[in-house]
């Protein structure tokens, strides 16, 4: 799966030769990624941990549990950012994003368009019927990716998620109900 979100930005899975690039990214935004994303971040502290963490992500796509892509410039092949379909339930056809975007690249759109064509590979092709996103209330970027895809609040989620070396964070549940 390969997906244009611009003319200079597509969405495809991670391969083993953006180890490399993988690792140079997460080290670049670590101080954004510390909160939200430990275990990616930490899964990709070495560039031997970033070739390990892109095996495991190819063997969850293959097992269907987890859907992790690579955000990047066409041209220079750079990932810029990473989104991912997880905590994926077959049964009930219910599956979260989640996602980041380096520094130099916030601001832009480019998580909503992101979200908005892996909604498609989600309702299309793995045929989810509830997707959702869970952000905390000062994400105020996230929360706006969840309203720009049409993500509607459900929900304060108690005591959802709890940072490295924090205390247990509230989360706000937005879903989005593909009615096929």
């Amino acid at each position: 799966m390969k997906i244009l979100i611009t003319k200079n930005i597509s969405i495809d899975k991670l391969k083993q030769i953006d180890a490399e690039q993988l690792h140079r990214f997460m080290i670049e935004n670590t101080e954004r990624l510390k909160k939200f994303f430990p275990v990616t971040l930490s899964s990709n502290e070495t560039l031997d941990k970033s070739i390990e963490y892109i095996k495991n992500k190819e063997k969850e796509i293959q097992q269907k549990v987890n859907f992790t892509f690579a955000i990047r410039e066409i041209d220079s092949q750079k990932i810029i950012g990473l989104i991912i379909i997880k905590k994926i339930d077959w049964t009930n056809k219910i599956g979260e994003f989640a996602y980041c975007i380096g520094n130099t690249f916030e601001g832009k759109g480019l998580v909503s368009k992101a979200v908005k064509a892996v909604l498609k590979f989600a309702n299309d092709v793995l045929e989810l019927k509830t997707l959702q996103i869970i952000a905390h209330k000062t994400n105020l970027g996230s929360i706006k990716v969840a309203k720009n895809n049409g993500f509607i609040w459900q929900r304060t989620l108690i005591a959802e998620f709890t940072p490295t070396n924090g205390l247990p964070l509230d989360m706000e549940l937005f879903e989005l109900k593909n009615e096929k």
